[in-house]
């Protein structure tokens, strides 16, 4: 059959030479990569993906699900049809379409009535750029109707007689099983005499004594309603006649001399031919003018049917059957035609072109009658849909030139004859793309020296880009035998070098655009052993070490792993791994064997390996240890036919006693050159008796064993054929696992060679379907490892047993295993999807279970798909990453971790067997709530100034929920890194920006910041900042108009003062005729100002801050203080460094004592020494302090001294630097 949306043929009058030539101009279509986000953004039209058989048998008792799935951009709709017309499914309270599908659900289980949805269902996906229609889908519920009552007379039968029980069992849909047992419900024993017709009755070819009985009962199992019903039951009474008189063949089923039978292609064909006679004929079976298929012929049911598999039109032709027995025979011709139902040759493609290229569909099909092609655009007949000048059909090849983007649209192509029909949808898509490049950016490679380097440049563009390659980012094109350049963009370096490392860059272009993408390549030096571990033969409890000395690129990491045979080191103390070797202390016999030592980079691996020989200690140095000698002289006596005593002469042990025997054996026929182990024997015993196996051609050689480890193998013996036989075994491990729904593939490890016992080793594979009472059908095959059975239901258990055979008879009858046919994915979704949400990260999702007949497999699990839908905080949407979990076995709920708090989720669930994944349930949406938000984006702290700093910042990239405001702590730090107070400011989350005020100058402050949202605060980020010390401009001091009053003990000096405030004064004095041409007015000297000038420059230059002490003898007092607070801005300047320093006297070396005070009227007094200030104040309020050091103070303003423990950490600056020496 064929959907109604279908049209004749239609020829397009053309050359077909201009079709050929034209055709060799057409332009291959574009290759879409399949990348997930390439994908998403393309256009592309409806593909049906998934949908129901077109002969759709429905469960009266369930809902009906008639599949539609498809897949687009944009996402397709969905409609349906019923018999040919619009079917308006929201006019139905009983169906429904799931959302995002196409897929109908009929609800039967709340009412309604499967015999009223009868009918030929057809699905239409359509988007804006094109429509794709499924097959006709015939919906028909199945049917198990009761036996018609009817009276059954007894069957009364000379002994003898053939006989023939009518089943006749109810037409149901799909057919019964038919099968016949008694009252006990026990299966009725069959035979070459008695068996059951394909069409259910029961054939007896002669009846005995034995088959009186009156519990003959038809049964008739229906298996898609899951009921078996019953026959009434059949008496037979056989009755006996003396002599029994022999009667030659005569066929009770088929009847004539010949019969006519048709079969599809693909299908098993069925020949029976039931004779009566007796004695019981045998039936034979041939093919005139030919053989019967080999590998695909099998005899059932006593070999009255004959079964071919997967038939073709070649086995089309005359069977004969011949039922014969001692009196004669009879035989029946079936004249047997082969139809084929449409099948594909080329079916159509999907084709992506650009704008102005040319492409083609083509619909190749073939069948017997042959097939009709039509073809549909947008499921509507090609000669009524709209017209398309790029268009032109002909027959079956539909040719596209100089397509635009309206060309874009899906074709079906329609192939029927009258027993079928085949319908395939193919796009075309006319995109028009600039370049993209799928690598990402700066991806970087890693490749060891001589090795090949492949750099990818994976990108999509319609009309298809040109690629170019370039090395650097302003080198010139690659080109050379150096490099290959791969069809998807792929650059390869057959054998970089060193000199390969750098910048490539990749540039794809075409009539839209350019794009260009940098990779990084790096070639490394391989890793080398420099020096490997050494063979070593070492004495009982002593020490040996094993070096393994590397060499490799800087770049990479290794790891080096030692191995003892192949396996890891003991876990032992003794075992001491270095850097370059490897230590064992304390050697014992145990530690015998191969060490490797391999080197793992992420790039290569190499290894070496050394043999460690434990031996015992010698007695004496004089005595010398070796291996032993090989035996010799060996001898085969008493052969027998599995058997054979094997002798020998041992060799020199070389001081070290033989401890064992090891003898071993050849298969010249079988296996020439590979030796295998046989037994070993003690060091004392020198014949053993060895068992052998039949036809193995054998050769023996004996290797001897002492401490130090194994001699040499003897030369061979003489070789010893030993005779056939049965085989003893059957192969091993038998397994049944279908690769496809409709076949079961068994397999089995074959025999080897000696195992075979003789020639010509064969295997008979055998199966029966479990519990249906099926016979077993057979097969034998050559000696190999594998066979499949086709036609199998699907997902159903099956008894295998795998019997080896020779030419001279079977093994021991095997053990049965059982399969399964292969399975096929799950039908149905979970349903009952519930989520609950237990916090803002997590969440728990439950599902009822699928039921276990519609999961058509193994049940392996659950998958969860859950993804993010959009933060409800920011309202944006973003790439759907999808996140899958799996729950093993029978499981119905899960936990779904690390989830984002604030945001939107969708889930499904579906279940999962061994061939994939079934269909995913309706999509569940849940929300997480608020959590605590992510740490501030960044903090910059800007402006700063002698009491304030400007903090600006950006909120949390994860707010996960609704701020409600930011928290601000700071706290000063001191030149001791100790923290001050804390002090916490609250933020409106709105802001982002505060000007804090009111802090200390030159002060070094650690701020910590974060969010809160209504669940609490967010992690925090920290920054610090210093506030500035100055922001005075310096102004150069200037003293002028000195003047002196003396008196006997005191002196008055007097000056002018123009320049900045909180400057020191000091002032030098000294005795007459010790100190030349001291004044106090230096600051108006010129040679003074450039010397300041020069010592600030070097201050700002070296940022070292001159610490410069006064000399102990006449110092003031203040010196003391000044000393103890060491402030670096007030240290007066030393006479060594060519600055001023301060007066001494010469003579006595007195200092001004510490109780010389400034008096109320401002003078001092003399006590201790002549010398002696004044104060004198006009203009310039000039006092001592009261430690005795004399500081001038403008406009009586007191200078502020730094807080303690508040200075700066920085560097005084040099303007402060330069005011101190005033």
């Amino acid at each position: 059959m064929q959907p109604k949306v279908m049209m004749k043929k239609k020829n397009i009058s053309a050359s077909k030479a201009s079709l050929i030539l034209f055709l060799c101009q057409i332009v291959s279509a574009l290759d879409v990569p399949l990348d997930s986000k390439l994908l998403e953004e393309l256009l592309q039209p409806p593909t049906i993906t998934q949908q129901s058989p077109k002969d759709y048998i429905v469960d009266p008792r369930e809902n009906i699900v008639i599949q539609c799935e498809a897949k687009g951009k944009p996402p397709p709709s969905f409609s349906w049809t019923r018999n040919g017309t619009h079917f308006d499914i929201d006019k139905d309270a009983l169906v429904t379409m799931k959302p995002n599908s196409g897929t109908l659900v009929i609800n039967i289980m709340n009412g309604g009535k499967a015999e009223a949805y009868e009918g030929v269902y057809q699905c239409t996906a359509r988007n804006e750029r094109g429509a794709a229609i499924s097959n006709n889908i015939v919906i028909r519920p199945s049917r198990s109707p009761l036996w018609t009552k009817e009276k059954l007379e007894p069957n009364q039968v000379r002994e003898g007689d053939s006989l023939v029980l009518h089943c006749r069992p109810p037409v149901g849909l799909p057919p019964p099983i038919i099968f016949w047992m008694d009252n006990a419900f026990q299966r009725l024993p069959q035979s070459e005499r008695v068996s059951q017709g394909l069409n259910g009755d029961l054939y007896f070819s002669n009846v005995q004594p034995e088959d009186t009985r009156e519990d003959y009962i038809c049964y008739a199992r229906f298996n898609h309603t899951q009921t078996i019903q019953q026959k009434q039951p059949i008496s037979v009474k056989v009755f006996s006649t003396k002599p029994v008189t022999e009667r030659q063949p005569v066929l009770l089923t088929p009847t004539g001399s010949t019969s006519t039978k048709v079969e599809l292609r693909g299908n098993v064909l069925l020949l029976e031919c039931i004779a009566a006679g007796l004695p019981t004929p045998v039936i034979r079976w041939i093919k005139e003018g030919g053989e019967l298929p080999a590998n695909r012929t099998f005899f059932e049911n006593f070999k009255k049917t004959l079964k071919i598999i997967d038939v073709s039109e070649a086995d089309s032709g005359n069977y004969k059957c011949i039922a014969r027995n001692t009196l004669g025979s009879a035989h029946h011709v079936i004249s047997v035609t082969v139809k084929a139902a449409p099948y594909w040759i080329t079916a159509p493609r999907n084709l992506v072109l650009s704008p102005g290229e040319d492409g083609m569909l083509i619909c190749r099909a073939n069948g017997n009658p042959k097939p009709d092609i039509s073809w549909l655009a947008n499921g509507v007949p090609i000669a009524i849909a709209p017209e398309d000048p790029s268009r032109k059909v002909d027959g079956d090849t539909i040719i596209f030139s100089h397509v635009q983007e309206r060309s874009s649209a899906v074709y079906q192509c329609n192939a029927s004859n009258e027993y079928g029909y085949l319908l395939a949808n193919a796009f075309v898509n006319v995109l028009a793309e600039p370049p993209r490049i799928l690598t990402p950016a700066n991806k970087l490679y890693q490749v060891i020296a001589d090795s090949p380097a492949l750099l990818d440049c994976a990108y999509f563009g319609s009309p298809k880009p040109e690629i170019e390659w370039f090395k650097g980012v302003k080198g010139s094109i690659l080109r050379g035998n150096e490099y290959v350049f791969h069809d998807n963009g792929t650059l390869e370096i057959p054998v970089a070098q060193k000199d390969s490392t750098g910048t490539y860059t990749c540039v794809a272009r075409n009539e839209l655009g350019k794009i260009q993408n940098e990779v990084q390549l790096e070639v490394k030096d391989p890793t080398m052993i420099i020096k490997q571990p050494e063979y070593k033969v070492i004495q009982r409890y002593g020490q040996v070490s094993f070096e393994c000395i590397i060499k490799h690129d800087s770049t990479l990491l290794p790891t080096v792993i030692w191995l003892k045979d192949n396996d890891e080191l003991p876990d032992d103390e003794r075992f001491l791994v270095g850097k370059d070797n490897l230590t064992i202390m304390n050697v014992t016999d145990k530690d015998d064997g191969t060490y490797t030592c391999i080197v793992n980079t992420t790039l290569d691996s190499v290894s070496a390996s050394a043999v460690l020989t434990v031996v015992a200690a010698p007695p004496t140095p004089a005595i010398i240890y070796a291996r032993p000698n090989p035996p010799f002289d060996l001898e085969l006596t008493g052969q027998l036919e599995r058997s054979v005593e094997l002798s020998w002469v041992p060799g020199d042990e070389n001081n070290s006693p033989i401890t064992n025997f090891v003898i071993e054996f050849e298969d010249g026929l079988h296996e020439p050159g590979v030796w295998h182990y046989q037994t070993e024997v003690p060091g004392t015993q020198t014949t053993v008796q060895l068992k052998l196996s039949p036809y193995v051609s054998y050769s023996f050689r004996v290797i001897a064993v002492n401490e130090i480890g194994r001699s040499q193998p003897s030369e061979p013996s003489e070789q010893y054929l030993t005779k056939s036989a049965n085989p003893d075994e059957n192969p091993s491990n038998v397994q049944g696992i279908g690769s496809e729904p409709d076949n079961l593939v068994i397999t089995w490890e074959s025999l080897r060679g000696f195992q075979s016992n003789g020639p010509g080793l064969q295997y008979k594979v055998s199966w029966r379907q479990k519990d249906v009472d099926d016979e077993w059908t057979s097969v034998i095959v050559a000696n190999v490892s594998k066979y499949i059975v086709s036609g199998t239901p699907t997902f159903v258990p099956y008894e295998i047993k795998v019997q080896a055979l020779n030419d001279l008879g079977y093994a021991p009858e095997p053990l049965e295993v059982i399969g399964h046919s292969g399975e096929d994915l799950p039908m149905v979704a979970p349903g009952n999807v519930q989520v609950h949400v237990i916090n803002s990260t997590l969440a728990k999702v439950h599902w009822d279970p699928v039921p276990l007949k519609t999961v058509r497999g193994h049940l392996q699990g659950y998958k969860v798909y859950y993804w993010k839908v959009q933060s409800l905080s920011r309202r944006s949407r973003r790439h759907v990453e999808k996140k899958i979990l799996t729950f093993r076995g029978n499981k119905t709920f899960g936990m779904l971790p690390g989830l984002e708090p604030y945001s939107s989720y969708k889930l499904n669930v579906r279940v999962v067997n061994g061939k994939g994944e079934g269909p995913a349930s309706p999509d569940k949406v849940f929300k997480t709530p608020e959590g605590v938000p992510s740490s501030p984006s960044f903090l910059k702290i800007t402006n700063p100034t002698l009491d304030s700093l400007t903090l600006e910042w950006g909120s949390p990239t994860h707010p996960n929920g609704v701020l409600t405001s930011y928290i601000l702590k700071f706290q000063p730090i001191n030149n001791t890194h100790e923290l001050g107070p804390l002090v916490e400011i609250r933020i409106p989350a709105n802001e982002s920006s505060l000007i804090l005020k009111n802090l200390n100058y030159s002060t070094r402050y650690k701020f910590y910041f974060n969010a809160q949202t209504s669940v609490g605060s967010g992690s925090q980020i920290t920054e610090e900042a210093v506030t500035i010390m100055d922001e005075v401009q310096p102004l150069y001091p200037r003293i002028r108009n000195v003047t002196t009053a003396a008196a006997e003990t005191y002196a008055n000096i007097s000056w002018e003062y123009e320049g900045p405030d909180h400057v020191n004064f000091y002032v030098e004095y000294g005795v007459a005729g010790t100190m030349a041409s001291r004044q106090v007015d230096i600051a108006t000297q010129g040679w003074f100002i450039g010397l300041m000038c020069a010592v600030a420059l070097l201050i700002l230059i070296l940022l070292i801050v001159c610490f410069i002490r006064r000399n102990k003898g006449g110092k003031y007092p203040v010196k003391e203080k000044e000393d103890a607070h060491a402030d670096p801005e007030i240290q007066p300047m030393k006479e060594d460094d060519g600055t001023f320093g301060e007066y001494s006297d010469a003579e006595d070396h007195k200092p001004l004592k510490k109780g010389s005070r400034t008096p109320s009227d401002r003078t001092v007094k003399k006590e201790d020494s002549d010398d002696s200030l004044v104060d004198y104040g006009e203009g310039v309020n000039g006092q001592f302090n009261e430690d005795g050091s004399f500081i001038g103070q403008y406009s009586g303003k007191k200078e502020k001294e730094p807080a303690e423990g508040n200075e700066s950490s920085e560097a005084p600056s040099p303007v402060n630097a330069m005011n101190s020496f005033v």
